[in-house]
């Protein structure tokens, strides 16, 4: 491992990500050929309700488990993180089995009571139900391998698992639809089964390579009295269930633009397809590209919580400046570019994925939030790190309410779409706010300076950016000038960051994989 592993750590779950998400948009393309709109909406109206009841069963025990056993690792104590894993364990499948089976005899007061609108989607919902029980247990094994900062285990099994369900959804929907659109739907929904089992097979197999080794340390290490099964219990349910709610705030936070942005736009004068349209641009072609750009941030995230925990338990104040530093300097390298890159080039981009330049203006207006969302995540795995993961979950209470009267207030006229698109910026930028101030209150202090250098080589690169796109689409069409916009901005970038300083051979020498070039 390299001194700073949580950056190898970040770069895996990245790479990762990106995969997945690729897998994932191919899926979505297949599908929609397959079932068409109505077979969509059927799955779209089970996967929702699957993922809700993953979000209050587990979503917060990867960081819980990868906190406490990153709190032990670092104490040498290799017979307790191994115990804390067996507790979580048990304590998931219970959870997991609960949950199942709570989704399952739910379906049907689900459809009855007219929550889920089309009967049929019944099939779907039911369909889903063995999906919780596995990736419920699932999100103990990935906890334990982040708790030990060891990254590839997780992401090899994020990839697999997103393929195996992908192939099984798109087989089964083609095999099921000659016996109608609702079992076709449920053969697709059903494909979560499949990849999480094989999830879990993967996560298996590293767990049982790397267990002799974690043997050989328990060994040598001196024996403690061993942490009750209770206390461990209450301890990870403490830590998970304010990250839990934190998880759950993210489908509400969206929910407040599905319930008034449309409505609004209705009463500002526009009818009811133009609002639809608009809120199309926003919430189906802008925060697409503002969740795609922050996979990197997400990921290093999940690779700060444990190495900040390592430290914090060590005392090892140096190594939390700096981790924490470092984390802050990359969230900003990677998100104020992608953020001026995309309000300079809105339209164009616009154009260029989704064949019109209409939703140019919702695209622009919602740039900044790439940069909010993205210290936000990473200001919440500080302090999830340090074991405060209340706060993170209580700011974004807060700054979930006061979107919601942004929202009343600002799509209105004259603003319209573009006050919608300041509403969430204006969440995300009040929930990082409060997670910096909370820090600072920690003692955490930021190199305000350096991030300032890196804003402004953000600003001079989306000058460029306007500039050089307005002199080639003259000559060239949108998408040939749109891609060497997109380059030249890119060296402009690099370039502004060496000729400031910001970034050198000492922190080229950082990076994972190719850093030892530099040395």
């Amino acid at each position: 491992m390299t001194k700073d592993k949580f950056l190898r750590g970040a770069m895996i779950l990245t790479l990762a990500g990106l995969m997945v998400k690729i897998i994932g948009s191919v899926n979505r393309i297949l599908l929609s050929r397959l079932l068409g709109g109505e077979g969509i909406g059927l799955y779209q109206m089970a996967y929702p309700v699957y993922l809700l009841m993953l979000s209050v069963s587990s979503a917060g025990i990867p960081i819980a488990i990868s906190i406490i056993v990153a709190e032990k690792v670092a104490k040498g104590d290799f017979a307790s993180a191994g115990r804390v894993f067996r507790v979580s364990l048990g304590l998931m499948a219970a959870t997991g089995l609960v949950f199942a089976a709570g989704l399952y005899c739910a379906a049907g007061w689900l459809v009855d009571s007219g929550l889920v609108r089309d009967p049929r989607a019944y099939y779907g919902l039911v369909a889903l139900t063995p999906a919780v029980f596995f990736a419920t247990i699932l999100a103990s094994f990935r906890g334990y391998f982040q708790g030990h900062q060891m990254m590839t285990p997780p992401a090899v099994s994020q990839i697999l698992e997103q393929f195996v369900r992908v192939v099984t959804m798109v087989v089964l929907a083609y095999y099921l639809l000659p016996y109608g659109l609702e079992y076709a739907a449920a053969g697709a929904a059903f494909g979560a089964v499949p990849g999480s089992i094989t999830g879990l097979i993967v996560l298996s197999f590293f767990y049982f390579r790397n267990k002799a080794r974690w043997q050989q340390e328990i060994s040598r290490q001196l024996t403690e009295a061993p942490e009750s099964i209770g206390r461990i219990a209450r301890r990870l349910v403490l830590l998970a269930l304010p990250v839990s709610c934190a998880n759950i705030m993210v489908p509400v936070t969206s929910s407040i633009d599905m319930l008034l942005v449309p409505n609004r736009l209705v009463e500002s004068g526009f009818s009811v397809e133009e609002a639809t349209t608009l809120f199309g641009y926003l919430t189906g072609m802008g925060m697409p590209l503002v969740m795609m750009a922050t996979i990197p941030t997400l990921s290093l995230t999940a690779s700060l919580v444990p190495a900040v925990s390592e430290a914090f338990t060590l005392g090892d104040r140096n190594s939390i400046d700096q981790k924490t530093n470092m984390a802050m300097k990359l969230c900003c390298l990677l998100t104020f570019p992608a953020a001026a890159g995309m309000w300079a080039l809105a339209q164009p981009i616009s154009k260029l994925l989704y064949g019109t330049p209409l939703a140019g203006e919702a695209i622009r207006n919602l740039a900044p939030s790439i940069c909010l969302l993205g210290i936000h995540q990473i200001t919440t795995g500080m302090l999830q790190g340090m074991g405060q993961t209340i706060i993170p979950m209580w700011n974004m209470l807060l700054s979930a309410l006061v979107k919601a009267a942004a929202v009343w207030y600002l799509t209105a006229l004259p603003c319209n779409i573009v006050g919608a698109a300041w509403a969430s910026n204006i969440n995300f930028g009040l929930a990082a706010a409060l997670n910096i101030f909370f820090l600072i209150r920690s003692g955490i202090t930021f190199k305000v300076y350096a991030l300032g250098k890196i804003l402004l080589a953000a600003v001079l690169m989306a000058a460029v950016s306007m500039l050089l796109y307005n002199y080639l689409i003259v000559y060239w069409g949108n998408t040939f000038a749109t891609a060497v916009t997109i380059f030249a901005a890119g060296i402009v970038y690099l370039l502004t960051l060496i000729a400031s300083g910001t970034i050198g051979r000492k922190e080229l020498q950082k990076l994972p994989v190719i850093g030892s070039r530099f040395k």
